[in-house]
């Protein structure tokens, strides 16, 4: 990166961190520490439930995702638009009207303190490890542009966002992700106009798309009923739709986001703002993964994304050879694409899919050498994908707003996710069971102690996130053990007056279970254990309320 770069990037930091604890001041009791005071706008709540869900994951994860598989990801979110009109008629009024700090509160009230406690406490291990995800993407990119330690610059990026969160409160959350919903959206727009603008001479962006559709890439309805398959219509409208009735409904970083709004038809209005604009947002980020694609059908791709890893193996006898193929096949395929473009026949499109497809095996290849050379079977370079594009293709200050937009995107989502797990620790534990009649203060003060304890916890978890695969499939794959069984509490709380503590504490239990037992004794994809989790937690839980009818 060049000095113009650097400048942006470190002028954004600076910024963020010192408006964060500028607005400490608004967070001295403990409805202004955790809830705002009850009194930010719709839109504000609107586009901090759209930063929190947006992080660096999806910048990273979801543009290497497209280039690796196309557009299929977008099914994931089908089922969104109608979860949030779901919740916006039943848990939004809800929660708001029984002046709850937390989602888990309500369950003592409608059931008791150890199924309060037990779904609290595994929301906090959820979000723990999904915040640590959070962290591993931004700092994948910090140790490629700067050649870092990646632990270190893992826990660089953690604690910088844990300062501010620790002494803003929800306030310093909200209204910095606010400006960092424009920040972002003013990188990607950049962003996809300088990647079109870098297509070779007559190469337009509608016959880039031509391309990659002969390859399968913009394929968005996939209609077989499959469990096994990963991304299809089924899997967005039906299993997400549970993952995101839970994510959004029962998830305390969500439901505290409307929980601050002014009112119900406030808290209501943000949820629908992310309905209507959450899955163009997603397009549009596809679409610039997608357009990634493209470019390197004319520029030669790096054989391998990670360069750290590809280091390890460039020495080795056998490399040459395989470098050698890579190259032959990769001129081979963009020839194809070339004359493609040019005639348009049948002929010259099942030649490009060929040549694509030696590509691909050549490129396999490589990374086939780095697993076994490295013994790492979990290699995978995906989330490299962008941010190398970025460093190597964009120009400068380009770059510089580029990975400034990933901070922001990041951080966003960090804050939040650590003012919720403050929130839950504190309310559901330290209050309910330590301090129940404490002063303001003493909740305000522990509440930036549990703070720093998640923003360490999420640090450590970060440093096992890189190498799993897609880190936005990793922090899906996370959230779906326990969103199922979590959502089916809430079911029996709400749907059913017969359900009991004791029904509501066995179900969970047994949703979990049967989670994990579908996980590791079937080939149903991570989606469908939302699915799993809540059915078998409503059907158990129902079952056991009903034995124990004379039981609280």
């Amino acid at each position: 990166m060049k000095a113009l770069d650097w400048l942006i990037v470190i002028a954004y930091l600076v910024y963020v961190i010192w408006d964060g604890i500028r607005l400490t001041k608004r967070s001295k009791s403990t409805q202004g520490f955790f809830l705002a005071d009850r009194g930010l706008p719709w839109w504000a709540v609107g586009l901090s439930v759209m930063a929190t869900q947006l992080s660096a994951i999806t910048l990273v994860g979801t543009t290497g995702q497209a280039y690796a598989d196309g557009m299929r990801f977008l099914q994931f979110y089908y089922g969104l638009p109608l979860a949030m009109i779901i919740l916006c008629i039943t848990l939004v009024p809800f929660f708001y009207k029984s002046g709850v700090y937390t989602a888990y509160e309500y369950l003592e009230k409608r059931f008791d303190a150890k199924t309060r406690a037990l779904t609290s406490f595994f929301f906090l291990i959820s979000r723990g490890l999904g915040v640590g995800v959070v962290i591993a993407a931004p700092s994948v990119i910090l140790s490629i542009v700067l050649g870092w330690n990646e632990v270190l610059t893992i826990f660089m990026i953690g604690l910088s966002t844990t300062i501010y969160t620790m002494f803003g409160g929800v306030q310093a959350v909200t209204w910095t992700d606010v400006k960092q919903m424009f920040i972002i959206f003013f990188g990607l727009g950049v962003c996809l106009f300088v990647i079109i603008s870098q297509f070779p001479q007559g190469v337009s962006a509608t016959e880039g798309l031509f391309l990659a559709g002969a390859l399968g890439k913009l394929e968005t309805f996939d209609w077989r009923f499959d469990l096994t398959e990963k991304y299809t219509v089924w899997s967005g409208f039906f299993a997400a739709l549970f993952l995101f009735l839970s994510y959004f409904g029962c998830d305390q970083s969500q439901v505290q986001r409307f929980l601050t709004a002014k009112s119900v038809s406030q808290g209501r209005i943000s949820l629908l703002m992310s309905a209507v604009l959450k899955i163009p947002m997603q397009f549009f980020i596809l679409l610039i993964g997608i357009m990634v694609f493209v470019f390197y059908q004319f520029q030669t791709p790096p054989i391998v994304f990670n360069r750290v890893e590809l280091a390890k193996i460039q020495e080795k006898p056998e490399y040459s050879v395989i470098a050698d193929q890579y190259e032959n096949a990769y001129q081979a395929r963009k020839q194809t694409a070339i004359k493609f473009l040019e005639t348009h026949s049948d002929e010259s499109k099942n030649n490009y899919i060929q040549a694509h497809s030696d590509f691909m095996k050549a490129r396999q290849e490589a990374i086939d050498f780095i697993k076994k050379e490295t013994n790492n079977q979990n290699f995978n370079d995906v989330n490299y994908v962008f941010p190398i594009f970025v460093v190597d293709n964009m120009p400068t200050g380009v770059i510089g707003l580029i990975i400034a937009a990933i901070f922001a995107a990041a951080m966003s989502t960090i804050s939040a996710e650590l003012n919720s797990l403050s929130t839950a620790t504190t309310m559901d534990f330290y209050r309910r069971f330590f301090a129940k009649n404490a002063e303001d203060k003493s909740y305000v003060i522990f509440g930036r102690f549990a703070t720093f304890f998640w923003g360490i916890f999420a640090c450590i978890i970060a440093t096992y996130s890189t190498n799993l695969g897609s880190l936005v499939e990793v922090v899906n794959k996370f959230g779906s053990f326990f969103y199922g069984p979590i959502l089916g509490v809430f079911v029996l709380a709400i749907a059913s007056k017969r359900a009991n503590g004791n029904g509501a504490f066995i179900g969970i239990l047994s949703g979990l279970l049967a989670v994990f037992l579908a996980s590791s004794y079937s080939k149903i994809e991570f989606l469908w254990f939302n699915v799993v989790g809540c059915l078998v937690t409503i059907a158990i839980g129902y079952l056991v309320s009903i034995i124990t009818k004379n039981s609280v």
